[in-house]
């Protein structure tokens, strides 16, 4: 490395950086990659107390829209979807199911990242209509080939998980879920064996 601090890289500019640079940063990714679903869950915690005028808050939302999923025996990717879908609402205000989208999107088939990216819009089909806008804007979607996955997840899981009586698991119980789905990604932009 090009500095006498052995725990840094010693560039200051892309440009001059080195093998040798490159592979300690690798080196030190490995760890903190590896603790991404530990931020994950921690972040999801945020959701917590998080009403925003619903009947549960937007944790409870979460948790119950997983728990829809595994009691009706859906895949575990499926389940850790479902439980994250809404993980985008506290810095994605306008545009939840992107900031979701993107978190998720290494470790999601592609049909499972486009109910994801687009859940908004369809679950905007039992709503949408009592905010003066159209109830039918996921009708732009049809004729994709994850038109029916999306529409499924919005109306068995996501519209129905605002029950305050429902027997929603806890987060500890997803947390395993969640730990194997973030171990490894099925698509990275760099990834180290």
């Amino acid at each position: 490395m090009n500095n006498m601090d052995k725990t840094k890289a010693g560039f200051k500019e892309l440009a001059d950086s080195t093998a040798e640079d490159w592979q300690h940063i690798m080196h030190c990714m490995q760890p903190f990659a590896g603790n991404l679903s530990g931020r994950v869950l921690a972040h999801l915690q945020l959701l917590s107390g998080d009403y925003g005028g619903f009947p549960i808050d937007r944790l409870q939302h979460c948790l119950q829209t997983a728990t829809l999923a595994y009691r009706d025996r859906r895949d575990e990717e499926y389940v850790v979807m479902s439980l994250l879908h809404d993980i985008g609402d506290t810095l994605g205000t306008y545009n939840h199911p992107d900031v979701a989208a993107a978190i998720l999107q290494p470790f999601l088939s592609e049909e499972n990242h486009w109910v994801v990216q687009h859940h908004g819009i369809f679950q905007g089909y039992y709503y949408f209509h009592y905010l003066g806008l159209d109830r039918d804007m996921r009708e732009q979607y049809r004729g994709d080939p994850h038109f029916a996955a999306t529409a499924d997840f919005a109306e068995r899981y996501d519209q129905r998980a605002f029950d305050p009586d429902y027997d929603t698991a806890p987060l500890d119980f997803f947390a395993p879920m969640v730990q194997r789905l973030f171990a490894s990604p099925k698509y990275a932009l760099i990834t180290r064996p």
